[in-house]
């Protein structure tokens, strides 16, 4: 499974750490620093399968970043990380449309797992979309 994906966290130990280990797992992988970085990057690259995103950044929080995220590209999967105090601030996350949230420190194979599902959810999706517009076009041929 080779998913695109944007680790978004103000910790930059911590972004670099888990982007090398995703990456040896064979994951295309990009980092922001901030909540503005990722919808840059975002707009660089839409392609973009599943973004990993801190709730609790400066500035701009995971919060605001997510309905950014959700507003301009809805087809992007995110998964929030948290912290043992911003559990409502994740859950209140899946409410605006994340797919999920961990607890930061994740786990790898945790974090594979929902990488895997929110890819998986995303080319779901595609695929309608271009089903529907296959049809569209067919039925509007047929006319």
């Amino acid at each position: 499974m080779i998913a695109k994906i944007l680790l978004v966290d103000d910790e930059s130990p911590f972004v670099e750490a888990l982007s090398k280990r995703l990456t040896m797992r064979e994951l295309q992988v990009s980092i922001a620093l901030s909540g503005p970085e990722a919808l840059e990057k975002l707009e660089q690259n839409p392609s973009i399968d599943v973004v990993v995103l801190d709730v609790k950044m400066p500035g701009m929080d995971g919060i605001e970043t997510l309905k950014a995220i959700k507003a301009r590209y809805p087809l992007i999967e995110v998964i929030m990380l948290t912290g043992h105090a911003t559990v409502e601030s994740a859950i209140d996350g899946m409410k605006d449309g994340a797919l999920d949230y961990l607890m930061k420190p994740c786990d790898l194979d945790v974090l594979m797992a929902k990488v895997r599902e929110a890819k998986n959810k995303k080319a779901a999706q595609e695929a309608k979309i271009a089903e529907a517009r296959a049809m569209n076009i067919y039925h509007r041929r047929g006319d």
